[in-house]
This record gives C-alpha cells, structure tokens and sequence, in this order.
C-alpha cells in the first residue's frame, strides 16, 4: 500500500470512527439502551427501522460472497445469495403473527409458552453462536482491505474499527444502533451506485445481466438452498429478530417487507461487480469487491472498501448490542434470575466489551467466512416447523426438541462429511447441501408433528375405555 493510499484508507477509517460516535445518542435509560427506544420512551419510528433492518442485514461478508456468487455463476449466483434476504418479509409476518395471535414480547418469551424453558434456553445457545460468528467475519472482511492475513496492517484495520464500533455502541446500546444504522444506509447506497456507475459502462448491460445459466450445477443448487432456508435462517439471528419487537405490529411488518425487498435488489445489485469480473477476466481470489477495485484503479478500490465498512459497521453494532440483549436481559430471565425491569446499562456494557476481544480470535486462527451462512443456515433448519406450524400445538416441548436437534445434528454431520453421498441433489458444488437441506426440512417437520400424532393416537385409544367405565 502506497503513502495515498495508506492515507486515504487509514484517514477514512479514523474519520469514520469519530463521526459515527460523534452523532450516535447516548443512551440514559434502560429500556434505550436495550429496546431503542428515545429519551421520552417513545419506540422506533418506521422509516427509522426500515433503514436499520435493511442496513443491519447486509454484511460485510454476505456483499462479498454476493460477488463471489457472481463472479462464480454470474447473475444466478447473485439471485441465489440475494434471496437470503426474502428471509425478512418470512421472519416479519410470522413475529406479526406470534405477537397478535401469542401476545409474546419476545422470541424466547414465545418458545418458553409453546414448548417450555429448556426449548427457550437451547435457542438461545444456537443465536449466541451465531452473534460470536458476526463478529470475525466482519471485522475479518475490513481487515481484508488494509492488507492480507498475517500481516500487521490486516489486524490493526480490524481491531480499530472492532474498536470505534464498540465505542459508539456502549455511548447509545440499540439506541445508537438504530440511528448510525440510517446514516450507513446511506452512505452504502451513494457508494454502492458510484461503483455501479464505473462497472455498468465497462460492460454490454444485456451481457451482465444475462451471464449465467439455470442449472443445477451452475448455482441453481444454491439457489433452491436459499429458497429453503428463508424458513428457518432468519430465526436465529437475533440482530434482525430483535426489532421485530421494537414497535407495534403492523408498523414492524411494514418495515421488514419494505426493507427486505430493498436488500434482494441491493444485494443482487452488488453481485454484478462478480459478474463484471467473470466477463473481464478479473481472478476473484476469494473477494471479487477487491479484486475487481484493483482492476479499476484506486477509486474504484476506496468505494469499495466505504462499502464494507459501512455495511460491517452496521452489522457489528447490531450485534453488540443483540449480544448484551441476549445476556443480559433474555438468559437471565429463561434461568428464573432476571426481575421483569431491565438490567443497569453496565451489565450490557461488560458483555459488548468482552466479546469484542473473543469475537475476534477466529479471525486470528483464519477461517472461511462463506461458512458462516452455509452451514450455520443448515443447522438450524429445524426452526423452520417450529415457526411455521406453531399454530397446531399449544404445548409440545417434543415437537421442538425432536425438529431442532434433528436439523442441528444433520448440520453437524454436513460440516464433517459423513452425510451419505447419496442424498446429494444433481452434481454441482452444492448438491451435498441442497440434498441436506430438502430431506432435512422433511425429517424436521415429521419431528415435529410426530408427538402431536402419538399424542392424538393414544387420546383415541383411551376414549372407549374411558366410556366402558
């Protein structure tokens, strides 16, 4: 990295760590700092959420597969990544119909009233991973633009932004969270349109649109994966879920419709920079945004790199404060230790900063950051029953012990190999996954009405007995 360069990206960095802790609200109360709302108690306003939800959920690492995807497979491995985000509207309208049909204030509170306490704290253990995986695949993503793994430059950039992140995210909680969420929305439209507007003109527009095939093995795997995903990927992710409580019901199902819309087209929209790479002969090398801004020049390179820091930022607020939501309030109330008011702000404080220094140690190791939505994805494909059929039990802790553990186990046996070669679906890359996710979501569903069946069956068996007596 040249002297301009360094400049350039290390002085951005710095600038941009001041200014969001400079306009972020400092939160005063609890129910601000856990539950967003203003200093008058009033909640989230719509465009507010909207703007937080669809920032929230584009990750560093979710564009930069994007491109991946694209530059892979051109346009249908950018629908394929792109239809994770349909996961909103799905994850809206079934917490509009838990908060109106249950009157649940929480999630858990929600799993605790179906399918008891033990249910409640297994789902809290499977978000918790998850919120742990957000934080070095993040900060590993802006890492990545500063210099490579296992230099200095690469670890210094990470930890600095992981760094200002926390900074502001202790000044405010979700209340901080939410505002800086619509000034990153922002800033990542304006940049991602100025990259658009240097790669659309290097290309026949009919081309790029139109590079990629619909077959199995060309990324259609992928593509149905996500289509059964969308069931069960966004329940365990705590930093979307979480605002799905934060106003009222049909305030909130607006904003998660609106705002996942706005993330499938912005989301496919950035897989064009993978595509633009395919069609020049750009090698990806892992990150098509990077190799693809290198080709372009520096100024290429710098907007894309806001981008990512941008779209990490948000992610990574989001998720220190999901993370000090989680054990702070949610867990100890499940452990029957937690009053109904809401812990001091130091409580939330403590967890932010510690998983900010643990969260960070898988990126030291090296891991792959595609995995993070692959197979974390897989393994909680037993939560789609649970959300989706929860209107036929009023208390079966069975029906969610036997979906949840079966989908987490076959997730652990993909991760490990030791799913039989024959489940797989067609030939491509993601056969394994896609044939793991399809016979999985059927053998979670009849894990789930199994014991209302039985519990059915013996209900009709013991009726004559009880009319001969």
């Amino acid at each position: 990295m040249s002297i301009t360069e360094a400049t350039l990206f290390w002085g951005f960095l710095l600038v941009y760590g001041a200014i969001m802790y400079w306009l972020s609200p400092r939160s005063t109360t609890a129910k601000s700092f856990y539950q967003g709302a203003d200093d008058k108690g009033n909640p989230v306003g719509q465009w507010s959420l909207t703007a937080s939800i669809f920032i929230s959920w584009i990750f560093a690492k979710s564009v930069t597969n994007a491109a991946n995807l694209g530059a892979a497979y051109g346009v249908v491995g950018g629908l394929a990544y792109a239809t994770y985000w349909l996961s909103i509207p799905v994850a809206g309208y079934v917490i509009y119909l838990i908060r109106t049909q249950t009157g649940a204030t929480s999630l858990q509170d929600f799993l605790t009233s179906r399918f008891g306490r033990l249910a409640a704290l297994s789902f809290a253990a499977a978000i918790l991973i998850r919120l742990y995986n957000e934080v070095w695949s993040n900060t590993a993503v802006v890492g990545g633009y500063f210099g490579l793994p296992g230099e200095w430059q690469y670890y210094a950039a990470a930890m600095l932004f992981t760094a200002f992140t926390l900074a502001y995210s202790l000044k405010g909680g979700l209340r901080s969270s939410i505002f800086t969420d619509a000034i990153q929305a922002v800033v990542f439209v304006f940049f991602v349109g100025a990259v658009l507007f240097l790669i659309v003109p290097a290309n026949d527009s009919g081309t790029l649109l139109t590079t990629g095939e619909f077959r199995l093995e060309a990324g259609m795997d992928l593509l149905l994966v996500a289509g059964l995903q969308i069931f069960s990927y966004p329940f365990h992710d705590p930093v979307l879920t979480d605002r799905g409580f934060v106003n009222r019901e049909k305030t909130m199902l607006k904003s998660f419709v609106v705002a996942g819309l706005l993330g499938f087209v912005a989301v496919f929209i950035f897989s064009l920079v993978g595509v633009h790479a395919q069609l020049n002969g750009i090698e990806a090398m892992g990150n098509a945004p990077a190799a693809v801004g290198q080709s372009l020049g520096l100024t290429a390179l710098f907007f894309m790199s806001v981008v990512m820091m941008t779209s990490a930022g948000s992610t990574l607020d989001s998720t220190f404060t999901s993370l000090a939501k989680s054990l702070a309030v949610d867990l100890p109330r499940l452990a029957r230790r937690g009053a109904d008011r809401l812990p001091s702000l130091r409580v939330g404080a403590v967890v932010m900063v510690v998983f900010a220094i643990l969260g960070n140690l898988p990126m030291f190791a090296g891991t792959d950051i595609l995995k993070a939505t692959t197979i974390s994805g897989t393994m909680v494909m037993g939560l789609a029953p649970v959300f989706l059929f929860y209107g036929f039990t009023q208390w079966s802790p069975w029906s969610f012990h036997l979906s949840f553990w079966g989908g987490l186990t076959l997730g652990v046996l993909l991760a490990m190999g030791l799913v039989p070669a024959s489940w797989a679906i067609g030939e491509g890359k993601y056969a394994m996954l896609l044939g793991v996710n399809a016979y999985g979501f059927l053998i979670c569903s009849a894990g789930f009405f199994l014991p209302l069946v039985l519990r059915r069956l013996v209900g009709r068996a013991s009726q004559p007995s009880r009319s001969a007596n």
